[in-house]
């Protein structure tokens, strides 16, 4: 919900997404959260959000959803909603 960015259930972070510019340099960044061990967020403000917490996709659908089940369709949806094509930087070179 705004101001809030990233992916939200209820008042629960899934996914962040975040840009980070400096030095003429711009990073960004989004972690999905797939099967996270959230108990260690107990001890932080996730994304600096008092009230707020964090989940996952595992906890959420109440089975394991590890990141190999997800990583090919989030993919083809990014290249979907965004108009590009994803180049791995893996392989020679």
């Amino acid at each position: 919900p705004p101001p809030f960015s990233g992916v939200w259930m209820g008042d629960s972070k899934l996914c962040a997404i975040g840009v980070h510019c400096g030095n003429h340099i711009t990073s960004h960044g989004l972690a999905l959260n797939c099967c996270t061990d959230l108990t260690w967020f107990d001890h932080i403000v996730p994304c600096g959000l008092e009230g707020k917490g964090v989940t996952s996709l595992s906890h959420e659908l109440g089975q394991h959803v590890a990141v190999s089940h997800v990583l090919e369709p989030f993919l083809d949806s990014f290249q979907e909603v965004f108009d590009c094509t994803l180049v791995s930087s893996e392989g020679p070179g």
